[in-house]
């Protein structure tokens, strides 16, 4: 292919309330948006979902002028063993075969990757950590996950789950330390990362510490309001929460060593991240392990179809 042919990658974003289609035409300059839409997602019927899927692709096809590749950031892993969607947040893709699905009705090259891997691929390719040698996107909002780069480019593990820090144990000491109790996980494990740090992880802290209202904690944004105005509630809660997810992003910089840290998701907005975070993973570190930098995203909630796209990219270069 040389340069002068037309190039174009379709990116969907697959939410649990919307599917996002972002058509992109690719030149030297790189990815140029020329078409976006928005659906909500069939939550609950399959059909009607993979139905949905062939439909915006159709009208991508019609912007770009031709039938293009495409990318496409599903909720969840796929379980390797048997290649069935798991832990979605999609009801009616839990237990079926979307890729094969979507390949079968799509007729065109697809990659798949995460929502998060998307996130990070996107954050690595023009986003906030444009040209450093490596990065891990954190996603921090419902849930928690994440996605790591090296030299711009996605690696994704022999499972395709790698990033997924969020179903990391919390250490028994840190539990205790904080009178916090051992929760149980949706992915059948106990303790899990996710359910501590996450928006309604948050949450969930500070009604245990006696937050909110009818033993509903307040949401996060609310809650940092509350620290700033001086409620101690609200402090100690923003204070574990900074110490629990500290720790899981100091694991992550002695595992991995980023070049820097791109925060995603909801509690990406928390200002007190990036000027506490630092310290709070420093208390975690061994002596003369420097602390990468936290920074917030360029793209945002709009990257994740964009970096789907690049995963196409990415991945279908290679064929």
């Amino acid at each position: 292919m040389t340069t002068s042919e037309q190039r174009g990658y379709h990116g969907i974003d697959i939410g649990g309330s919307k599917i996002e289609l972002v058509a992109f035409k690719d030149g030297d300059s790189g990815l140029a948006e020329v078409h976006r839409e928005r659906i909500a997602t069939p939550g609950t019927d399959f059909d009607a979902f993979v139905h949905a899927m062939t439909a915006l692709l159709e009208r991508g096809d019609a912007a770009l002028g031709m039938r293009a590749p495409a990318g496409i950031g599903l909720p969840g892993i796929i379980d390797s063993a048997t290649g069935r969607q798991v832990s979605s947040n999609v009801p009616a893709l839990n237990g079926r075969l979307v890729v094969s699905a979507l390949q079968d009705a799509l007729q065109r090259p697809i990659a798949i990757g995460n929502d998060c891997q998307c996130f990070a691929l996107s954050e690595a390719q023009g986003g906030a950590a444009q040209g450093l040698p490596s990065m891990f996107g954190a996603i921090i909002g419902t849930g928690a996950g994440g996605g790591y780069c090296v030299q711009g480019r996605l690696l994704r593990g022999m499972n395709g789950i790698a990033g997924e820090w969020g179903h990391w144990p919390v250490p028994a000491p840190l539990l205790i330390q904080h009178a916090v109790p051992i929760l149980d996980c949706p992915c059948g494990r106990s303790g899990c990362m996710e359910r501590y740090v996450s928006g309604p992880g948050m949450s969930r802290l500070h009604a245990h510490f006696g937050g909110g209202s009818d033993g509903v904690g307040d949401p996060p944004l609310a809650i940092a309001a509350r620290a700033r105005a001086g409620d101690k509630i609200a402090e100690h809660t923003l204070a574990v929460h900074l110490d629990l997810l500290g720790h899981a992003l100091a694991t992550l910089v002695i595992t991995l060593d980023p070049h820097a840290i791109v925060l995603g998701g909801g509690l990406s907005q928390l200002a007190h991240l990036y000027e506490r975070l630092p310290a709070a993973m420093r208390r975690h570190l061994f002596a003369g392990v420097q602390v990468p930098p936290i920074l917030p995203p360029r793209f945002g909630d709009a990257g994740g179809a964009r970096g789907a796209a690049l995963l196409a990219k990415q991945t279908l270069a290679k064929q």
